[in-house]
């Protein structure tokens, strides 16, 4: 348990980091750089806002994983992950990496057609790829879970 306690502290730091960051980069990173983008680009001005809109939600998602990977762990420090109130909190990490998939998966039909240079349409398919290979993780973690919840209730009915 004191091993799992030297991983907890800072991975609750960097997850509290990371949060703040992420919320730096959704109120002053991306909103200046595609404002930015709409001055040196006027022929891509009509962009400023719908990417602005799809980063925005894409790093809400991230953060959305970040709580319940924070609810998460507490539920494990105090014992109670293999509950059904764990399902609630993976089941809300899955949603949110199927929103935000699905929203770079819009930006990435919308690139294939009208990009120039095929660097950002690459990037955007191997980010896609993590993203599904995580989902897919996510589902495996999930159905470990359940396993681990069945076998605990079955052996405290034995015991």
């Amino acid at each position: 348990m004191q091993k799992l306690r030297l991983a907890v502290a800072p991975l609750r730091f960097l997850l509290v980091l990371l949060f703040v960051l992420l919320l730096l980069m959704q109120v002053m990173s991306f909103p200046g750089q595609f404002a930015h983008m709409a001055e040196e680009s006027p022929e891509l001005a009509y962009l400023r806002w719908p990417l602005t809109t799809v980063a925005v939600l894409v790093l809400l998602c991230v953060q959305v994983v970040i709580v319940c990977t924070w609810k998460l762990l507490t539920m494990v420090e105090d014992g109670r992950i293999f509950s059904d109130d764990a399902f609630r909190w993976v089941d809300r990490i899955m949603a949110a990496i199927a929103a935000a998939w699905t929203l770079l998966a819009g930006v990435l039909v919308f690139l294939v057609f009208r990009a120039n240079d095929p660097g950002l349409p690459l990037l955007l398919t191997v980010i896609l790829l993590g993203g599904a290979v995580l989902g897919l993780l996510m589902v495996v973690m999930r159905a470990l879970l359940r396993q681990a919840t069945t076998l605990r209730a079955e052996m405290e009915e034995v015991i």
